[in-house]
């Protein structure tokens, strides 16, 4: 699971502000905690989908220890976790979409839907591009994070 640290603080007209040191581009806001944070996984999902279609580099959340009374961790969609670990996972290999399209012997435009996070891309064909770059995908099920 990927999760993004976020930092909510209070506005003048009581809301809550939402920001994420890990991706500056990211600002939102909620009536509450919890609006704020349904508020910060659009934002977090709509700057990713930016960066990826256009070819950039989505930065690594940073490992977070303790958070304070006002932050939190944003865990991304199990579908968008995987689509980014695609993305990171071709762009740190030698592979293209191109030649990743000729090793799954599709055509290009089911390969980029595989990297648009507002497509619902099937599992077995993500597995089937992780495959084709010699990875697979493990998957665990835990707790609720609180």
């Amino acid at each position: 699971m990927i999760a993004y640290k976020i930092i909510l603080e209070s506005d003048t007209n009581g809301t809550l502000l939402v920001s994420c040191p890990d991706l500056p581009g990211v600002n939102t806001f909620g009536e509450d905690r919890d609006d704020a944070v349904h508020h910060a996984v659009d934002a977090i999902e709509t700057w990713i989908a930016s960066l990826m279609a256009d070819g950039l580099d989505v930065p690594r959340p940073k490992k977070v220890r303790n958070l304070s009374r006002n932050e939190a961790l944003v865990p991304l969609p199990a579908l968008t976790t995987l689509k980014l670990e695609l993305y990171w996972a071709l762009r740190e290999s030698d592979i293209t979409r191109a030649e990743l399209t000729r090793r799954l012997k599709w055509n290009r435009e089911s390969v980029d839907r595989l990297f648009r996070l507002d497509h619902q891309s099937r599992i077995d064909q993500i597995e089937r591009a992780f495959g084709a770059m010699n990875k697979r995908i493990d998957l665990r099920v835990l707790e609720p994070m609180h």
